[in-house]
């Protein structure tokens, strides 16, 4: 049937002792990052990195599970928010600079998401691109 497992005596920890904790820490430590928010219609994605550029934890409302034009909804990214500031919590960021492009409806709760956490933000900063002059119009029609 199968292979009766064998315990020793002297391997189990005893009742009073308590157990080691199995809890993974973040091998990246940083007390101070940028945090991207990229907002569109459809997706908000957060990326948080160091002061050089280098990634430390990202997230976005696809990857939290929601589809389709829920992905774009405030509280998608609230969410998104919520838990880049749990794994900034982890890596031990205490302040961070905001830059946020582009012009969904998550910008702003993607923010408050992240707040919520007790990190805080020096700077917000909007990058959004802006043309200057736009696609060249269509010429009138001849008929």
């Amino acid at each position: 049937m199968g292979k009766k497992r064998i315990v020793k005596k002297g391997t189990e920890a005893s009742e009073g002792e308590p157990k080691e904790k199995t809890a993974v820490l973040s091998k990246k430590r940083a007390d101070e990052g940028v945090l991207y928010v990229e907002s569109t219609y459809n997706n908000t994605k957060l990326t948080l990195t160091d002061n050089k550029g280098n990634a430390l934890t990202w997230s976005s409302s696809g990857s939290l599970g929601f589809r389709g034009a829920k992905k774009g909804t405030p509280f998608a990214a609230a969410k998104v928010g919520e838990t880049v500031g749990t794994n900034a919590q982890a890596i031990g960021v205490k302040e961070v600079i905001v830059i946020v492009k582009g012009v969904g409806s998550g910008r702003e709760s993607s923010i408050r998401g992240f707040l919520s956490r007790g990190i805080g933000v020096s700077l917000i900063k909007d990058a959004t691109p802006i043309p200057h002059n736009g696609p060249k119009p269509k010429k009138p029609r001849r008929v």
